[in-house]
């Protein structure tokens, strides 16, 4: 009954991200909740965060495990906290109306930030000698 006594702005009422929520590597079994094909390779709290309060919202990250997930690492550590509803129970941003909605973008920008594009093209880049010297092996067979 907390949820009729306290105001939609105190923390305790903010809605719960955990990164398995948006994470395409884990099933449904084990936590997902969106479609895999939307969903991001093994996302942190951190670029949830980050990309939550990039779009206004207010966000706070806490130190806790989703109870499906296994691996104890520091990677999978963490749940996000989000603002969805201001104190008079209006929407705090009209574009999110859900917490459903609130994953989908977070899972839809995460692959755009800067941390991403610079490792994936890193990777690019390095993988690229080791493919052409694959390639040359192959001619000289």
């Amino acid at each position: 009954m907390a949820h009729l006594t306290q105001s939609p702005s105190d923390k305790e009422r903010f809605i719960c991200l955990y990164p398995v929520y948006i994470n395409n590597k884990k099933t449904l079994a084990e936590g997902r909740r969106i479609p895999s094909e939307k969903g991001v390779e093994n996302p942190s709290c951190t670029e949830i965060r980050d990309v939550l309060t990039a779009a206004g919202f207010n966000v706070y990250v806490e130190n806790k495990m989703h109870p499906r997930e296994w691996n104890r690492d520091a990677q999978f550590r963490g749940r996000v906290r989000v603002q969805l509803k201001q104190a008079d129970g209006e929407l705090c941003n009209e574009k999110f109306g859900s917490r459903k909605d609130v994953m989908f973008y977070a899972a839809e920008m995460i692959p755009k930030l800067k941390t991403r594009t610079q490792k994936s093209s890193g990777a690019d880049s390095s993988s690229q000698p080791g493919d052409g010297g694959k390639k040359s092996k192959k001619k000289k067979k």
